[in-house]
């Protein structure tokens, strides 16, 4: 999932990671027509294949959140969707004749979009992460990073990491789930050097030094979207695909899914009486008889 306000550049970017047009923004419209912005949650499919390695992606849009004037509780069709797709999985898990492989529509990852303003975040951005980062793995980024110097960045990178400290905000890699000391050591370098990533999205190919490469063309050369001396897109690519994959998609089963799970079955799911989790009516129970006093 891909999630900041209107103008960050998240179509961009999640289509410049996968290496291909997976975003609504270039499924949808050609690069004449004037983008709409998204006015709802929609999910794409797509495979994408590396190596020989094929993988299927979902990749979820969702609204331009914040750009309305009131913003109150804008989080809430979001958290909804995410609690939607552990709701499906639960159904899948608790039906008696379940299916081998249940479809996994889980939100495993979200990118959320940080304006690269050299401040401070808004204060919508940390209501915003802090209701989501109980549902979901957050993975913080600045967008359209090449707008600052690398002195600013520098800094606004510890200042938003001290922010979401203050705030009691956990983005992924949570402390509390590295597994074992090679795991804290390479999570804390991530979590102390590389969050939040900043970076810079770009479709559009240039040649430099004779070689094709993806970046954005400036009036004082070309920024190279997988250059680690211009932006950390890079790095953020080979955290979310491969080194920690697989370690997303764990985490979201046994900590974020579990939580729901657990809450779930103890309040019974929330439903009408004589109704099961799967929302059927439940055949009645035949009373027992009492045995007779002899």
């Amino acid at each position: 999932m891909s999630k900041g306000q209107s103008g960050l550049g998240k179509s961009t970017l999640v289509n410049t990671l996968f290496k291909s047009q997976v975003s609504r923004k270039a499924s949808s419209w050609n690069r004449e027509e004037k983008i709409p912005k998204t006015v709802e949650i929609k999910a794409i499919g797509h495979v994408i294949e590396e190596g020989g390695v094929k993988m299927k992606l979902t990749v979820i849009d969702t609204p331009g959140f914040g750009d309305q004037i009131n913003n109150e509780n804008c989080w809430e069709p979001i958290e909804k969707y995410i609690n939607e797709q552990y709701e499906k999985f639960l159904k899948e898990e608790v039906n008696i004749a379940r299916k081998k492989r249940i479809p996994d529509t889980r939100v495993h990852c979200c990118l959320y979009f940080i304006s690269p303003t050299g401040h401070s975040l808004r204060p919508l951005d940390l209501e915003f992460m802090k209701h989501l980062s109980k549902v979901v793995n957050i993975i913080p980024v600045i967008a359209k990073a090449d707008t600052m110097t690398l002195e600013e960045k520098s800094e606004f990178k510890q200042r938003v990491r001290k922010e979401l400290e203050v705030n009691g905000i956990e983005f992924y890699p949570q402390k509390e789930f590295d597994e074992d000391l090679e795991d804290k050591t390479e999570n804390d370098k991530i979590r102390q050097e590389s969050m939040p990533f900043a970076v810079v999205g770009s479709d559009k190919e240039y040649q430099v030094n004779g070689k094709r490469v993806l970046g954005r063309k400036t009036p004082w050369g070309i920024i190279e979207v997988e250059n680690l001396s211009h932006c950390e897109f890079a790095l953020l690519r080979d955290f979310v695909i491969r080194t920690h994959l697989q370690d997303l998609k764990e985490v979201t089963h046994n900590i974020h899914y579990e939580t729901y799970r657990a809450k779930r079955l103890n309040d019974n799911g929330g439903l009408p009486p004589g109704e099961g989790l799967l929302g059927t009516v439940l055949p009645p129970v035949p009373a027992t008889p009492c045995p007779t006093a002899e």
